[in-house]
């Protein structure tokens, strides 16, 4: 139990009488990259939304429990200083802020502006683009960009549990290359991450365990060199 950073049991989340998650078991223990994936409309994003308490009105059963104590209740905007970070589909920059500004609210809960400064420091080497045009509106940038910022200042709060929704999503193969090679890098840090992500190629090729979901349902899940391998996998995520 000391391990778990994440517990989820019997999620079930209903819009009325549509049952968009039917009673999952999940969890992601310290250190790991844990993936999840599945076909459009299978219940991933409202999963990580009920992990973080942003779904619209509807009816959530179950168990959330994170760092061993439930999320029930908890207040969207108090996740980050108990250092849960998400990066949300569609990124969410501030989009009227500059690149500086954004990484800087990425760090709101933090005091120490010495470690604030080399930390902004450090993603600006990771992403060179970033730090080209810090002062630059971050609605301005390029989807690619705007996925490295989100990326970066989600990062910025040191997370003990780092969510990333669609992180490859609406990108060049190029820029996709890239955003994994900087979740595979933040994973082998000892960052614990939940990644939802529909390219299951490069997903369980950078994860340590995967769950398939479908219809709101897991139906699969195990070791991701195994998965990568199931001819179930290969057949309905991976076009082999």
């Amino acid at each position: 139990m000391a391990d778990n950073v994440l517990k989820i049991q019997g999620l079930k989340v209903a819009y009325g009488g549509i049952k968009a998650v039917k009673g999952i078991d999940l969890e992601v223990n310290k250190g790991e990259l844990i993936t999840l994936i599945g076909a459009n409309g299978a219940g991933k994003t409202t999963t990580l939304k009920a992990i973080t308490g942003t779904l619209p009105p509807c009816s959530v059963d179950g168990v959330i429990s994170y760092l061993g104590q439930s999320l029930r209740n908890a207040k969207s905007f108090e996740l980050v200083e108990r250092k849960l970070a998400m990066v949300p589909e569609g990124r969410g920059v501030f989009t009227r802020m500059s690149i500086h500004e954004n990484l800087l609210m990425g760090a709101y809960t933090r005091k120490d502006k010495a470690g604030i400064n080399a930390d902004v420091e450090k993603w600006y080497a990771v992403f060179p683009r970033l730090k080209e045009r810090a002062s630059q509106l971050a609605g301005t940038l390029s989807g690619g960009e705007q996925q490295m910022l989100a990326m970066a200042r989600a990062l910025m709060c040191h997370p003990e549990l780092l969510l990333l929704d669609e992180p490859s999503m609406g990108l060049s193969p190029i820029m996709v290359e890239k955003i994994f090679e900087v979740i595979r890098d933040v994973s082998s840090q000892g960052i614990t991450i939940l990644l939802v992500e529909q390219n299951a190629k490069l997903a369980l090729e950078a994860s340590h365990r995967g769950y398939v979901m479908d219809s709101g349902a897991i139906i699969m899940s195990g070791n991701a060199d195994d998965m990568l391998h199931d001819p179930r996998i290969k057949a309905a995520y991976l076009g082999e």
